[in-house]
């Protein structure tokens, strides 16, 4: 790399990291768990291909109502969601994989998935599901789960597949948690069979894209959550000094604000990332990340005006989790659920016609069968909902689905009931 040009010449990168990724290519990281439906002389990569099924789907378009740190219902239009975060991420990523002359359509393709997983009200949500559910929660697992078993998409004949994704983007959404302060990270040489992740950081990309987006998530979060923590009057006079000491004991301006932010950590990690050391900062560039970190956990993350949120995001997932659940009734509940139409909650009314496209056809109603069996290919993944743990993980697939509008508004109607 060149001091002025900033960038790694393309053949550097890819000797680590195979340079196969051309249309019509076949390469274990472009494999898929099925075929697609025909694509005959699409002009898009496979991960271009991936890029756009993921921005079609609902689960991106709810992002836009998700919580990233404050309760997206706070009434300030200004205040970053779920899917602004995903948009820096993005942005972060796609600039330092150009610089380092990486597959581009690959790491949009894995930032734009990387947070599909969340559940309603940012990572509080994951920690109420873990609670109600009973089983470990957390949205890097949830995200490929959901890509591989729960999201769809239609064909041009109408019929609803699953996403059916690349391995390699795939891999990046599982493997993306940004909550491991090492420096220097290596991308993963085998391909292993993804299920062996059992916990957040187990592995590390097999792509250096993948590793990419896993630092790029820290980039974008941190200088964003401090002017949101700014706007809505969290950070007063002394944390605000504070944060302009810590900007000048590194030798920067005044501002520590995503701009100042990005610029710094983007082009430090572009200047001292190689294939033999990895993705990394310098010394002092890490410090300043996790100094960062620190400070927004300390006054921002822990801040005891976020209680009163907590408490009431509790609740309202609690509620709506036991009433659900107060309505299983084994092979019958599909029945039972259209018996009661017309008297009953409107959320109960979506999750019915949600849950009927994820069992076996022949527990619908005879009159929708048909329906199903023609126009929805997808794997049947709650089976015929003898077993209460299938339908279990239905309604916490449905919930960790929410916006948080909607899981407000559904909370609601039980109060009103």
């Amino acid at each position: 790399m060149s001091e002025t040009s900033g960038a790694y010449d393309k053949p550097f990168w890819q000797e680590a990291t195979p340079d196969t990724f051309q249309p019509g290519a076949e390469h274990p990281l472009q494999a898929r768990l099925q075929p697609l439906y025909d694509k005959s002389g699409d002009v898009r990569s496979a991960f271009a291909r991936d890029y756009t099924r993921i921005l079609h789907s609902n689960s991106f378009r709810r992002l836009k109502h998700k919580t990233q740190v404050f309760f997206n219902g706070a009434g300030n239009d200004h205040i970053c969601t779920r899917i602004e975060h995903v948009a820096h991420v993005e942005s972060v990523a796609n600039t330092i994989a150009r610089t380092l002359g990486l597959n581009q359509d690959l790491v949009k393709a894995i930032a734009m998935g990387h947070d599909l997983g969340h559940a309603p009200f940012g990572h509080l949500g994951e920690k109420i599901l873990t609670k109600v559910s009973g089983e470990p929660f957390w949205h890097e697992r949830n995200g490929l789960y959901l890509v591989d078993r729960v999201e769809l998409l239609p064909d041009h004949q109408n019929r609803y597949h699953n996403l059916n994704l690349t391995y390699a983007v795939r891999d990046g959404i599982v493997s993306h948690c940004g909550e491991i302060d090492q420096n220097g990270i290596q991308r993963r040489r085998e391909l292993i069979d993804l299920s062996e992740f059992d916990r957040p950081g187990k592995y590390q990309a097999a792509t250096w894209e993948g590793c990419v987006v896993k630092l790029s998530d820290k980039i974008a979060y941190l200088g964003r959550d401090i002017e949101d923590a700014v706007t809505l009057g969290y950070l007063g006079h002394q944390e605000l000094d504070e944060l302009h000491a810590l900007a000048r004991r590194y030798g920067r301006t005044d501002a520590l604000n995503t701009s100042s932010i990005m610029h710094g950590l983007i082009t430090d990690l572009c200047r001292h990332s190689n294939p033999q050391d990895g993705l990394r900062f310098s010394d002092e560039a890490n410090d300043l990340l996790n100094a960062i970190k620190k400070f927004n956990y300390r006054y921002i993350y822990d801040h005891p005006r976020l209680a009163p949120y907590r408490h009431y995001a509790e609740l309202v997932i609690q509620e709506v989790f036991n009433y659900l659940m107060g309505l299983y009734g084994g092979e019958d509940t599909l029945h039972r659920l259209y018996a009661r139409q017309g008297r009953e909650f409107k959320f109960v009314e979506v999750f019915r016609e949600w849950l009927r496209c994820y069992c076996l056809t022949e527990i619908a109603p005879k009159d929708q069968q048909c329906l199903l069996r023609e126009n929805y290919l997808n794997e049947k993944i709650y089976g015929d909902l003898s077993d209460e743990r299938d339908y279990r993980r239905a309604v916490t697939d449905f919930i960790a689905g929410m916006t948080d509008p909607f899981a407000c508004k559904s909370f609601q109607e039980l109060l009103e009931n």
